[in-house]
C-alpha cells in the first residue's frame, strides 16, 4: 500500500502570488491558469470564490504569463484575467487528478492501486509577510488509475478520456488528443474518504540554509518524513517532487485525519504519529 504527495496548486510561478493561509486556519486553494483558453472547463480566475472573503482569484494577482507560452497567450492582463480557465487538477469535487509531470509523477502515479491515497500540498501564505510554506491540503482515496500514453490510437485515447470527462485533461483535449500529445498521462479517479480541507492544512517544509549551501531552500521536514514513512521523492522541496510513503491509506487517512472533521490539532506532527 503506497501514499503518493503531489504538489499542485497555483504560486508565484504561474498567477504570481501565493494563496493565502488565514489565523482561523483557513486557506485558499487555487489552481493553477489553464495553458490554453481551448478547455471546457467552466471555472475561470474571475468566477473561482475565495473562502477566506468576497473576492476572486482574478484578485489576487494582475498578471499571468500561461506556460509553456503558445497560442499568442504571452501574458494576460486587465479585463482579460478574470475570463481565463482554470486547470482544476486536482478536481476536489470530482476527486479526479491528471498528471503528466516526469521526474516521479507519472512513475509514483501509475503504479497506486484501489485504497491506496493521493495526497496534495501546495505554497501558501500567512498575510502579514510570514515566511511561505508547502501544506498538505487535502487528498483521496484511490480508486481507479489510468493511463494514456502517446502509442496509443485515437480511438484508444478518447475511450479514456471519455471516462473521465472533469479531469482537467480531458477538458482541453481535442478528438482524442492530448494538449501535450507527447506527454503520458496518468488520471487518478478517487473516492471517499477525501477532499479538501476546510481549514488547518499541515506544514510539510522548513526552510533553512543546509550546510554546503549557500541559500536557504524548502525541505521535508525530518518529522514528517519519519511518520509517513517517506521514501521517494528527496528532501528538496523547491520544486514540489512526487512523494512516495510506505504506509497504508487507512493509517495515512488516521494519522491526517478526514476532511471536514480536522481540528488545530491536527495540523501538528504529533497528530500524525
Amino acid at each position: 500500500m503506497t501514499v503518493v504527495l503531489a504538489g499542485v496548486g497555483a504560486d508565484s510561478t504561474n498567477l504570481g502570488v501565493l494563496g493565502p493561509l488565514y489565523d482561523d486556519g483557513r486557506f485558499e486553494y487555487v489552481p493553477i491558469p489553464e495553458k490554453t483558453r481551448e478547455t471546457t472547463e467552466s471555472e475561470t480566475l474571475g468566477s473561482w470564490e475565495l473562502r477566506g472573503d468576497d473576492r476572486v482569484a482574478a484578485d489576487l494577482t494582475t498578471r499571468i504569463e500561461p506556460q509553456p507560452v503558445r497560442d499568442g497567450a504571452e501574458s494576460v492582463t486587465g479585463d482579460a484575467l478574470a475570463s481565463w480557465p482554470l486547470h482544476r487538477d486536482p478536481h476536489f469535487e470530482a476527486l479526479t487528478y491528471g498528471e503528466h509531470r516526469t521526474s516521479g509523477y507519472v512513475t509514483r502515479l501509475r503504479a497506486l492501486e484501489p485504497g491506496d491515497v493521493v495526497g496534495f500540498y501546495a505554497g501558501l501564505r500567512r498575510p502579514g509577510g510570514d515566511r511561505a510554506h508547502r501544506y498538505l491540503i487535502g487528498y483521496f482515496t484511490v480508486d481507479d488509475v489510468d493511463v494514456v500514453t502517446p502509442e496509443m490510437s485515437a480511438e484508444e485515447r478518447e475511450a479514456i478520456l471519455a471516462a473521465h470527462p472533469e479531469n482537467a485533461h480531458a477538458k482541453r483535449a481535442r478528438n482524442g488528443e492530448l494538449y501535450r500529445a507527447e506527454k503520458t498521462v496518468v488520471i487518478v479517479d478517487g473516492r471517499k474518504p477525501g477532499g479538501l480541507f476546510d481549514r488547518h492544512p499541515i506544514r510539510l517544509s522548513d526552510y533553512y540554509v543546509k550546510p554546503g549551501n549557500q541559500r536557504a531552500q524548502y525541505y521535508l521536514r525530518e518529522e514528517i518524513a519519519s511518520a509517513w514513512n517517506v521514501r521517494a521523492g528527496g528532501e528538496n522541496m523547491m520544486f514540489k517532487p512526487a512523494y512516495r510513503c510506505e504506509l497504508t491509506g487507512e493509517v495515512f487517512r488516521r494519522r491526517v485525519g478526514r476532511p471536514g472533521e480536522r481540528t488545530a490539532d491536527a495540523a501538528t506532527v504529533e497528530s500524525t504519529r
